[in-house]
């Protein structure tokens, strides 16, 4: 599927090193077009050689809304002067031919993207992120509407441009989940890269495929419900209505019944009240009515 976003250039059409003698070509002029991001370094800087690959990254990542120009201070005193370059390494962004932007010292990686995106954003583009953000939010309305197909390709489009993109990776196996392929779902989240692997995004979408599993095998309501009141000391009985509760879309009444059934025995099962609520509330999301008033109501039984 293509989501209208073009192919990351070639590093040399956005990397590169220049010299004084080309500073006005490669930096004035060619931030009359898109913004130019200038590191500024030297060999003997230990600091230059941790900055200047995170930068280059983080410029990468930017699929050609920003270039950037490597300059050694040795060998470019005079612009270094006339920039006021006191230290480094330093960055300056220029856009239209103007320093827009900058910083001194080695920075953490964070800082690195926001100030690229900050400088895109400056110089009126849209950073890349944004728009797979957007076609998230997309693929996120078509699973919402039903279209979990559609979901699943968009989704797949989105992890074609950004391989490690969490929101979406979990979109893919929502998708799947939703289609009731339950083993492509578990396969798609098991080969997760390890770096979003612990993403809030995947737990959310690992604890949806648990409880969808236990949906394919969860009773009737009314025969467990009715289990439960002719003896409410059937802790089993009361643990599978909760599942069978979620299972029929009532995350509420699970969540409640799993309640009763922790402050009625919390060691069930090797506490297994417990862990099933929070299989439940990782399933939501964490600003969710139901997931913030169990997760009170679990604390004042804990701490009562």
């Amino acid at each position: 599927m293509d989501l209208g976003l073009s192919s990351a250039p070639a590093d040399a059409d956005i990397i590169k090193d220049t010299t004084e003698a080309a500073f006005m070509t490669d930096v004035v002029e060619a931030s009359q077009s898109v913004p130019v991001i200038v590191d500024f370094w030297a060999p003997w800087c230990g600091p230059c050689k941790t900055l200047g690959p995170l930068l280059e990254d983080a410029v990468r990542a930017a699929k050609g809304a920003v270039k950037m120009v490597k300059i050694n201070v040795d060998e470019a005193q005079m612009i270094a002067g006339q920039l006021q370059v006191q230290s480094i390494p330093t960055v300056y962004a220029f856009h239209k031919g103007q320093p827009i932007d900058g910083f001194q010292g080695a920075v953490p990686g964070s800082e690195i993207t926001a100030f690229v995106e900050r400088v895109i954003k400056a110089s009126g583009g849209e950073a890349p992120g944004e728009s797979l953000n957007d076609a998230v939010d997309a693929a996120e309305e078509m699973l919402t509407e039903g279209a979990a197909v559609d979901a699943a390709q968009t989704f797949a489009a989105i992890l074609g441009e950004d391989p490690a993109h969490a929101a979406a990776y979990g979109g893919l196996v929502r998708a799947h989940i939703a289609m009731d392929d339950l083993d492509q779902a578990e396969a798609i989240l098991n080969g997760a890269p390890a770096e979003i692997s612990s993403a809030p995004e995947l737990e959310a979408a690992h604890a949806q495929l648990q409880l969808a599993r236990q949906a394919a095998d969860a009773g009737p309501v009314a025969e467990l419900r009715a289990a439960v009141e002719a003896n409410p000391d059937d802790h089993k009985a009361r643990f599978d209505l909760a599942q069978a509760l979620h299972a029929s879309d009532d995350a509420a009444g699970a969540v409640d019944t799993l309640l009763d059934l922790f402050q009625r025995d919390r060691e069930w099962n090797d506490g297994a009240a417990k862990t099933q609520l929070f299989i439940v509330f990782d399933a939501l999301k964490p600003s969710d009515p139901i997931v913030l008033n169990g997760r009170r109501r679990l604390s004042s039984i804990i701490f009562a």
